[in-house]
Formats: C-alpha cells, sequence, structure tokens
C-alpha cells in the first residue's frame, strides 16, 4: 500500500487528536505512584475520553480488551491492565495511549518512573526520549525513513543501550496503522521518501539489555527476552513544506 498523504484539513483535525492524546497522558503521568493498578490508570483514560466525547483507539482493535496499554519494568509494549498488577516504589511504566476524534487517530506514550527509581532506569528513560528527540529531529522534506530510524539507533546505542527491532512506528491517519513502517534502526537515505503530508508515529524502544522479545502467554504483552527494563516513547508527527510538527505535544 502507498503512503496516504494528509491534507493541511486532515492534519488540522489530527492536531485536535493529537492534543487529546497529549493532555490525558499528561493526567496519566500524574496519576502514577506506587500502590495503584495498571486497571486504575485505563479507568482514568477512559473517563477522559468520556469527558471529551472521543474514542479509545486501541479499546477492541485486534481484540485488545483495554483502552490504554501499560507496560511495567520488562514489559516493552502492549501490556493489559489489571486490577491484580499494583505499581511498587522503584517501576517503570510506559503508557500507550490513543484516540479517535471526527475520525482521525493520534496514537503517543511515554514512560515513567513510579515513586524513586534507580538512576540506571531513569537514565533509560531519559535517554529513550532523547532517541524519539534524534529521529524527529532526522526528518526533512523529501527525506527518507531510513533517515529516522538511523538517527534513533545511532543515539541509543552510542548510550548502550539495545534498540527493539521486532516493533516499529508506523503511518497513521484514518487507520491506527497505515504504511510506511517506522523502524527505529536503519541507514540514512534508504526507505520511503517522506513528503509534505505524511504523517507517522515515531516511537523507540529502547531495552537495558538484548534487543530481543517475547510475547507472553496472554498474546499481548511484549517482554525483553532476557527481562532487562525497557522504555518506549512515541510521537505522532507530520511531516510539513519546511520541516515536522508534532502533534502529540502540548
Amino acid at each position: 500500500m502507498a503512503i496516504i498523504l494528509k491534507s493541511n484539513r486532515e492534519i488540522a483535525l489530527m492536531r485536535k487528536a493529537g492534543r487529546d492524546v497529549a493532555e490525558i497522558l499528561q493526567v496519566l503521568k500524574e496519576a502514577v505512584k506506587p500502590g495503584i493498578s495498571t486497571a486504575f490508570l485505563n479507568d482514568i483514560a477512559e473517563r477522559e475520553v468520556a469527558k471529551r466525547g472521543i474514542i479509545a483507539s486501541f479499546k477492541g482493535y485486534r481484540g485488545f480488551p483495554a483502552s490504554l496499554c501499560t507496560s511495567v519494568n520488562c514489559e516493552i509494549v502492549h501490556g493489559i491492565p489489571s486490577a491484580k498488577r499494583i505499581l511498587k516504589e522503584g517501576d517503570i511504566i510506559s503508557l500507550d495511549f490513543g484516540v479517535i476524534r471526527e475520525g482521525y487517530q493520534g496514537d503517543g506514550a511515554v514512560t515513567v518512573a513510579v515513586g524513586q527509581a534507580s538512576l540506571s532506569a531513569l537514565k533509560l528513560i531519559t535517554d529513550t526520549e532523547g532517541a524519539l528527540q534524534a529521529g524527529i529531529a532526522a526528518i526533512v522534506p523529501d527525506g527518507h525513513v531510513g533517515d529516522i530510524g538511523a538517527a534513533v539507533q545511532q543515539y541509543a546505542e552510542s548510550r548502550g543501550w539495545g534498540v527493539i527491532r521486532e516493533y516499529t512506528g508506523h503511518g497513521i491517519g484514518r487507520q491506527m496503522h497505515e504504511e510506511p513502517s517506522v523502524p527505529n534502526f536503519g541507514k540514512a537515505g534508504f526507505g520511503p521518501v517522506l513528503r509534505s503530508g505524511t504523517v507517522i508515529a515515531i516511537e523507540p524502544m529502547l531495552s537495558a539489555g538484548s534487543y530481543g522479545t517475547k510475547t507472553l502467554r496472554d498474546a499481548w504483552t511484549v517482554v525483553t527476552e532476557d527481562r532487562s527494563l525497557a522504555a518506549h516513547a512515541e510521537h505522532t508527527v507530520a511531516v510539513t513544506t519546511t520541516g515536522v510538527e508534532i502533534l502529540t505535544k502540548i
């Protein structure tokens, strides 16, 4: 399938969806503390969605049972919220969330510490955000998808982190997953061309150890194969005639 370029009108609608994602993720970040369950965070997300009159895009997507992905410690992505999963001091948790407003999608993720985490865990979180920013900074009109992956990979590996390869960013618009796939590794100057109107979700996933992954028995939760810590950060961005606009930034 070809990349679906978005008009200025469509990007304006996606900007609204992106703001919803950013604002709700901020509410969720502030709610994270020791002693709460991941289901409690999902309840907050659903309450915020209902208040805004929008749709949580993950719930029911390919059978996913919740509105929010909550991935703790060695979990990379697609963790299912549970009343039995209680956050502890020193954990880290990634919050991955998407919405649909007026038919268009927004998608974002952030990893936060629960209480006081270790210095190495905090560095992993900071560097995952840094890798995301490096990937965004690599975007130029008529550049290539490989420019993004190369920037993310160089940033992350130069700081000693593993770059998850099996899960990637993606195009986004009316559908959650559109072309192109946006890997977090690659070679600059290669891959699909990033023309003005391309909208993509860039989402580095880094580990403190191996980049190997395993899916748990729930058929959703993806963990690091060596059970090392993992972090995830994501923005939805639009390529413009002059550069790039982050749609999921407050």
